[in-house]
């Protein structure tokens, strides 16, 4: 019995603890110099680990100078000019090597399917091992590595789950019990302080330092903020700093009932998965919202799909078919720290949160672009075109033409007839088919 009482006794007390350094700062959104007291020692490891390392490892023999493109070293020389050094005038056999150069380009390492595996690191950050030459270097450094594996496993996992369970309930609970009160000034603000300190907490979840750029660029009212996607915790790191009306699929479970609970006190914009593919459906609703100067911005991510936070690829025009004023946001993660990339066709989100939950801290950077409207005479692809070039530009991320949906689709028709189009329009006017 007396064993017990002491375990409540210890058990209360680290509630109290829990309560009074973490869970009322968040709320209050101050932070009482633990994050950074703990990313400074993190910090100062990892260079450590980086020394060791370094002295440990036997020095390699010269290799050849690499490619700064990767594997391979690839010419970006348009179609036309490349094809013109093959042929003056009529069809030859060696019109063919442009395309099987780039056949083979294509499966020795593709721009696509490279941006949905984690980025590499250029050391070790004690998270995992799976290098060969890191598999012992010195008996301190293999003693810090276990160290932090304690500390990650026994220590911080349970202390995030516990923390993200206190936000995800205070969300449901507060966004019901705000639902409750009539439509109005009242209502709308007390959505707002449940939904950022809400927001606060599940950061703190995740050990996360975010640095905030250019804030007087923070998306307003009646507005649309479109942001690179690089994992699921995007909308958390960005309903951090202010709130949003999200833009989704409905979904079931536990997801299903913080949809059904925030959607209360917040005008979300929830779709029926029949409705989602209702274009039309879609955009009037979200017409009808940006059209409400009252309403929160919109937050939506246009590429559709997490990128592994090198890259920016292709952004959906139907975000920039609605009007309204376009607030751009760049999103970049340290690597270092934690791998925030969700790769959705190798780890469920159940697997995923636990990697999360058990890196060293979610580390990124956010940089609030100037407001942009689209231009006389733009279409709405030109218009996503130059947002997503804003966005790339700002975060230091590679600009790609490609769909997202290659993670999953193979390649439309449509792309390879317009090669095919621009193919044979050089062979005319060369008066190669004469």
């Amino acid at each position: 019995m007396e064993v017990v009482c002491a375990a409540g006794q210890v058990g209360a007390l680290c509630v109290a603890v829990m309560l009074g350094l973490i869970v009322v700062p968040s709320a209050l959104g101050i932070s009482l110099g633990i994050s950074e007291a703990y990313m400074w020692v993190l910090v100062k490891t990892l260079e450590w680990a980086t020394t060791r390392l370094q002295k440990g490892v036997k020095k390699p023999q010269p290799q050849m100078s690499q490619t700064p493109n990767g594997i391979i070293e690839r010419d970006e020389t348009p179609m036309e000019v490349e094809i013109a050094r093959l042929h003056r005038a009529d069809f030859e056999f060696s019109h063919i090597f442009y395309f099987c150069r780039k056949g083979f380009e294509a499966i020795v390492e593709d721009e696509v399917t490279q941006r949905f595996s984690s980025e590499e690191l250029l050391s070790w950050n004690l998270l995992t091992r799976t290098n060969v030459n890191f598999h012992y270097i010195s008996l301190r450094l293999t003693i810090v590595w276990v160290i932090g594996v304690i500390v990650r496993y026994c220590f911080l996992l349970p202390l995030r789950i516990t923390l993200a369970t206190i936000g995800i309930t205070s969300m449901i609970v507060g966004t019901t019990v705000v639902g409750q009160l009539p439509n109005g000034s009242v209502k709308n603000y007390l959505s707002e302080v449940v939904h950022l300190t809400c927001s606060r907490i599940l950061v703190r979840a995740l050990s996360g330092t975010i640095r905030y750029h250019n804030k007087e660029n923070r998306p307003q009212k009646g507005g649309i903020c479109v942001a690179n996607h690089t994992s699921p915790i995007d909308a958390i790191i960005l309903t951090n700093d202010g709130c949003y009306a999200m833009v989704g699929q409905v979904h079931g479970g536990l997801m299903g009932v913080i949809q059904r609970a925030t959607v209360k006190a917040c005008p979300h914009v929830w779709f029926e998965r029949s409705e989602i593919k209702d274009r039309h459906l879609v955009t009037k609703r979200l017409r009808e919202h940006v059209a409400d100067k009252t309403k929160l911005p919109i937050l939506i991510f246009p590429e559709g799909t997490c990128i592994n936070n090198t890259s920016v690829m292709m952004f959906k025009k139907g975000s920039f078919e609605i009007g309204g004023t376009i607030y751009p946001v760049a999103i970049k993660y340290d690597p270092q720290f934690g791998d925030a990339f969700w790769n959705s066709s190798k780890y469920n989100i159940v697997s995923y949160l636990l990697r999360i939950m058990t890196s060293w801290a979610i580390v990124c950077n956010v940089w609030y672009l100037p407001p942009m409207v689209r231009q006389e005479n733009e279409d709405a692809v030109q218009f996503a075109n130059r947002v997503r070039s804003a966005i790339a530009r700002q975060g230091g991320l590679t600009e790609l033409p490609w769909d997202g949906g290659l993670k999953r689709a193979k390649v439309k028709d449509t792309f390879k007839e317009e090669q095919q189009k621009n193919y044979s329009k050089m062979l005319v006017r060369n008066g190669s088919t004469e």
